[in-house]
């Protein structure tokens, strides 16, 4: 499978303005710039989009593991926190917090943690990023 996502660029780091667009349509030209990644000024970044798909990856992953295991989930919600920090040669995605709070019928602390273990390290975005990845994973009742 591939799929793609793509974006424009126009005028200068601090004074341009950028488009991201997904192949689905679910983003068609969605700002994004230095003022909404630095700044917290409206639009996107590119963090706050790998941290979504982070957050779904793993989400998706988990699904999978616990209807391995005989379970299914009523609600999970993720949220993947991701840190970029500035470094001698710029930037870099240094880690990725991973805050997960699920309600999971017939579930005990134990294996949902276990499961939720084996979905973090078995996320292809989890592969993907060289960053420290970290979960902390909460099973309502």
């Amino acid at each position: 499978m591939k799929t793609h996502g793509k974006a424009r660029w126009r005028g200068g780091i601090k004074d341009g303005i950028g488009a991201i667009t997904t192949h689905s349509g679910a983003l068609d030209q969605y700002p994004y710039g230095f003022a909404s990644r630095f700044e917290g000024k409206p639009g996107t970044n590119p963090e706050e989009l790998i941290g979504a798909a982070h957050a779904g990856c793993f989400t998706m992953a988990l699904s999978l593991m616990l209807g391995e295991a005989g379970l299914t989930a009523e609600q999970m919600d993720t949220t993947a926190e991701v840190t970029l920090d500035k470094q001698a040669d710029g930037y870099a995605i240094t880690k990725v917090d991973l805050t997960l709070e699920a309600r999971i019928p017939g579930a005990d602390d134990a294996t949902f943690q276990a499961l939720a273990a084996k979905a973090k390290a078995g996320c292809p975005v989890s592969k993907l990023l060289k960053a420290e990845v970290t979960l902390k994973a909460t099973l309502l009742t």
